[in-house]
């Protein structure tokens, strides 16, 4: 197989993952990061450090790579418009089109026939108000865009709750209020489409977050055939839509008729996917990179049963723990400094 370069956009542990599963099949890889001590600037190739959106370092990644990725969704899509003119950018920038603005993510997956929570675009005080009011004074108000692991986010529990101020409380940018779903556990489905179309989807996780941060994903979830057909279904219908090329993640609520609600999508690899690489003989990680490289897509299907646990803040500490265990993966992140609300690695402890 003839060696190529992967550009990688963003140098966090998604990166650096996907830069050791790169150099398993013999690629090479730059990453385009601003902070040179990055995590995956320690497995990749080389790196160029500037901005995301810097021209010049945009110009350098296109002429060193044969394709670029990326590791995160709030790459400037202007800048993935720009790289795309002069070298293949997957997953296409479309896709952070739609994942970036969580208003226009909705009505993407609900024009794609799948079902989403209620929401109501939130421009102004007056504009929450008239949303609160028609949810019953509940909902969930979030940035559309720029939000992550539980951050950018206002939780309204009742019409006790008081409306004044929200707007201005999450910086009087673009919002939306979602309505609440009263469902049975959280799942996602990791899934990848290659170049030639074809299609992958990892078996659905069920997830469990704590304070926003994804805590643990196990496998099998708990729910039925059906639902997982389901799951599957949707993932092949966002991918095509897209003409996406690439990992996906999408998150679902599962309601207790066995229904899925789609919360949202990230075009990338995703965290609640890290335990396909002790349970899968092909991770999502060399998934993707099969995919954007044009290779043949590698099995999805697991040989084990599993829990993956993010490793947050001071669960560093516990380290040498889950080493004296049987059948635990350890993977961390080469972070030097632990602070709450960092990943700083996973375990996924195998179960036969």
């Amino acid at each position: 197989m003839t060696a190529k370069t992967i550009g990688i956009i963003g140098g966090g542990q998604l990166g650096r993952m996907l830069a050791m599963a790169a150099a398993r099949l013999n690629f090479q890889t730059v990453i385009l990061e601003p902070q040179a001590d990055c995590p995956a600037a320690q497995m990749a190739s080389d790196q160029i450090i500037a901005a995301y959106d810097d021209p010049a370092a945009l110009a350098e990644l296109a002429k060193r790579c044969d394709v670029v990725t990326y590791e995160f969704e709030n790459v400037p899509v202007i800048a993935a418009e720009e790289l795309a003119k002069d070298v293949p950018v997957y997953p296409p920038p479309k896709a952070l089109e739609m994942a970036q603005d969580r208003l226009t993510e909705k009505r993407f997956i609900n024009d794609c026939g799948i079902s989403t929570a209620r929401f109501h675009a939130v421009d102004s005080q007056a504009d929450l108000e008239v949303a609160l009011a028609d949810f019953g004074g509940q909902g969930v108000l979030k940035t559309r865009r720029l939000g992550y692991d539980g951050k950018g986010q206002r939780v309204y529990r009742s019409s006790a709750d008081s409306a004044e101020g929200g707007y201005a409380a999450l910086g009087s940018v673009p919002l939306i209020l979602e309505s609440f779903v009263s469902f049975e556990r959280e799942i996602s489905i990791i899934a990848a489409r290659g170049l030639d179309g074809a299609i992958a989807c990892y078996d659905p996780a069920e997830n469990i977050h704590r304070d926003g941060i994804l805590h643990t994903s196990t496998l099998p979830a708990s729910i039925s055939t059906e639902t997982a057909t389901v799951a599957r279904e949707a993932a092949e219908k966002l991918l095509a839509a897209l003409g996406y090329v690439g990992v996906i993640g999408i998150e679902f609520f599962a309601l207790p008729d066995g229904s899925l609600i789609a919360n949202e999508m990230a075009p990338r690899v995703h965290n609640s996917g890290h335990w396909t690489e002790a349970a899968c003989v092909v991770s999502q990680f060399e998934q993707h990179i099969r995919a954007v490289t044009g290779l043949p897509l590698g099995n999805p299907v697991r040989h084990s049963d599993c829990v993956m646990q993010n490793l947050i803040g001071d669960d560093i500490l516990s380290v040498p723990d889950w080493l004296r265990q049987d059948n635990v993966l350890v993977h961390l992140y080469g972070k030097t400094e632990s602070r709450p609300g960092r990943k700083m690695g996973h375990i996924t402890q195998l179960h036969r």
